[in-house]
């Protein structure tokens, strides 16, 4: 985990900083660089949260729980209407459209929004 988190973080970074098209790029860099000042961990800038609770998936219900929850995420911070229509989520996979990437869906494939 820590691996992933640092390697997604510099190259997340990365594209941030060499995005002229990225009109929030001052703002989201110095938020990164605050949360790092922050943890005694990090050297100048952090992404992703410090701590981590692995939530163990116990059965299909939980499962659909979760990707429930994740897919709505950008229709509670007013991003879209539907979950569907978030460019960068899976959740138009489950509604039958293709996504931006191949995915494998969790069965049964109905997911209720």
């Amino acid at each position: 985990m820590r691996d992933m988190k640092t390697h997604t973080s510099k190259k997340i970074r990365d594209a941030i900083i060499h995005n002229s098209k990225e009109s929030r790029r001052g703002w989201l860099l110095e938020m990164m660089r605050k949360a790092g000042t922050i943890n005694s961990n990090n050297k100048d800038f952090q992404f992703w949260q410090q701590d981590n609770h692995p939530i163990k998936l116990l059965n299909a219900e939980m499962i659909h729980q979760k990707l429930e929850y994740i897919h709505n995420n950008p229709v509670v911070a007013g991003i879209v209407k539907k979950p569907e229509d978030y460019l960068y989520s899976s959740a138009g996979d489950y509604c039958g459209q293709k996504g931006l990437i191949d995915i494998t869906l969790v069965e049964p494939a109905v997911i209720s929004f």
